[in-house]
């Protein structure tokens, strides 16, 4: 295997619109797409995400012309999932997915970011089902997600890439390794985010060297640890928790880093490693100098 020193550049550094403070497609407290697309660049990125589909223009030719002349590409679009519900939901997945999979690929990306269902909801806090799956859900889960992956992989040539998330199914060590056990590797890879895989309690170093060749794709995120114990104490959804700055700005958080870069780097594998600092509400004026920091910090990482 060739060293960690000698592969650097096969980590693709970039960031989404999720670092500019933007959860939803259309959102009076969200920056205007065209002030990310200029700040994105400006930070020194070159690759980023569609982020919620709808706030960049879904029209291909007018995505592809806004991106092309700031010299940035795209790198994956992202979809929201319930599969745990079973064949029922099917249709009414692969119709939310198919429109933005379409675009992803027009877009020349290779990857589709698969987030699963919330258990409660990340704005309001309202529980919507039982934070555990039974035994039959989680075999809906996997069955469902390994047929997503071939849907996806046959009809629009991407790569699925399923994201453990707080607040959802997949979130704990324990769940995950339960997830990447029962579903196909051919079909199946995992985005791993270390914001949120630090926030259930994960170790994303072990993951990387006990999972290596499940990991398809990165989120690097920091989580402010005093922020969390208070939110894990007072059992705080993950909106109002976002909004008391549990996700802070590299490298004041955990997990460090460069560790985590050079177990994925060991992996001798080329890996997205998109920056996602979650700031929903935020001033418009917040993102792009924490953007910048990050960027020159990452660099400092070697990559």
């Amino acid at each position: 295997m060739t060293s960690s020193a000698a592969t650097p550049n096969r980590i693709r550094v970039g960031s989404a619109p999720d670092s500019w403070g933007v959860w939803f497609p259309d959102d009076p407290q969200q920056v205007p797409w065209r002030r990310f697309l200029d700040e994105v660049a400006e930070a020194g990125y070159e690759w980023i995400e569609l982020g919620p589909y709808g706030y960049l223009p879904t029209d291909p030719a007018v995505l592809g012309a806004e991106i092309a002349g700031r010299g940035l590409k795209v790198s994956a679009g992202t979809v929201f999932t319930g599969l745990h519900h079973g064949p029922a939901v099917w249709d009414e997945t692969w119709a939310h997915v198919a429109s933005i999979a379409a675009l992803t690929r027009a877009a020349g990306a290779d990857h589709l970011v698969v987030i699963p269902a919330f258990w409660r909801d990340d704005k309001t806090g309202k529980v919507l089902e039982d934070r555990t799956l039974t035994a039959a859900q989680w075999r809906d889960l996997t069955t469902q997600t390994e047929r997503l992956g071939r849907e996806v992989r046959d009809t629009f040539g991407l790569r699925i890439v399923v994201h453990p998330h707080a607040d959802t199914h997949v979130d704990t060590e324990d769940n995950v390794s339960r997830f990447l056990d029962a579903t196909d590797p051919d079909l199946v890879s995992l985005c791993l985010d270390t914001g949120h895989y630090a926030y259930c309690g994960g170790d994303s170093v072990k993951l990387i060297e006990t999972y290596g060749e499940r990991i398809g794709y990165l989120h690097l995120k920091q989580v402010d640890p005093e922020i969390l114990a208070g939110v894990v104490a007072e059992e705080v959804p993950f909106g109002p928790a976002v909004a008391r700055g549990v996700m802070c700005e590299p490298p004041a958080g955990i997990p460090a880093l460069e560790p985590v870069l050079a177990a994925a780097r060991r992996l001798d594998a080329e890996l997205f490693a998109i920056v996602e600092q979650d700031m929903y509400p935020c001033p418009p004026d917040k993102p792009y100098p924490i953007a910048e920091r990050t960027r020159r910090f990452l660099r400092s990482c070697g990559v």
